[in-house]
């Protein structure tokens, strides 16, 4: 399911990203789940990375948070569209149940480009893989979740768990989303430079290759 997005802009080889459209929320949702490792409870989480190109440069669709914490926030409030598994999922098969409850759109046919894992500053170990494809920000669904809101007031209001997404260049991505998921950007762009490589990192930051 693909759509239209914004044109790439002129001037420093950087793409303006599409204008943000508010995404309509989907009822339902499913908890964060933790994990045992080394006696410690690790929350992971798995998610996709939507690329498609702007002449030979790579744009990703990221999703702008949900809820009233983030509803002013821009920096730092956006993300690849992810989310919690369990011990005993595949990472890859929870990666793409995320992507279309947030997104409402299945993972595109194609590749998957793994680009191993990080560790985001909440203590969440996130895997990721992206994709090519395309995506019009309007058509997009994300499920909710629902908090007590406003504060004490005994009420439980449904919020989505994405309320916008935008196609946006690598730069601007990195500096807009949830700053360990910069790593993923910049290691699609080595991936997409050295496709015969492709960069799998741990979040402990080793790698290693693997050869198509």
């Amino acid at each position: 399911m693909t759509g239209t997005g914004s044109s790439p802009s002129a001037g420093k080889g950087r793409a303006t990203p599409a204008s943000a459209h508010p995404v309509q929320a989907q009822p339902g949702q499913h908890p964060q789940h933790g994990q045992q490792h080394g006696g410690k409870q690790v929350r992971r989480s798995a998610g996709i990375v939507l690329y498609r190109l702007a002449g030979d440069r790579p744009e990703v669709l990221l999703g702008h948070m949900g809820g009233p914490f983030w509803r002013r926030k821009d920096t730092g409030a956006w993300t690849i569209p992810k989310g919690g598994y369990t011990a005993e999922e595949d990472a890859e098969v929870a990666a793409r149940r995320e992507y279309a409850e947030e997104i409402g759109h299945p993972v595109p046919a194609g590749e998957l480009i793994p680009l191993g894992e990080v560790l985001q500053a909440n203590g969440k170990i996130v895997t990721a893989w992206a994709v090519r494809g395309d995506l019009d920000p309007a058509t997009a669904r994300s499920n909710t979740f629902e908090v007590e809101w406003p504060p004490g007031s005994g009420r439980r209001e449904p919020f989505p768990e994405l309320d916008r997404v935008a196609w946006f260049s690598v730069e601007e991505a990195a500096g807009k989303a949830v700053a360990a998921q910069a790593a993923f950007f910049h290691r699609l762009v080595e991936a997409l430079t050295n496709p015969g490589r492709t960069p799998v990192e741990t979040a402990t930051g080793t790698t290693s290759d693997t050869s198509t």
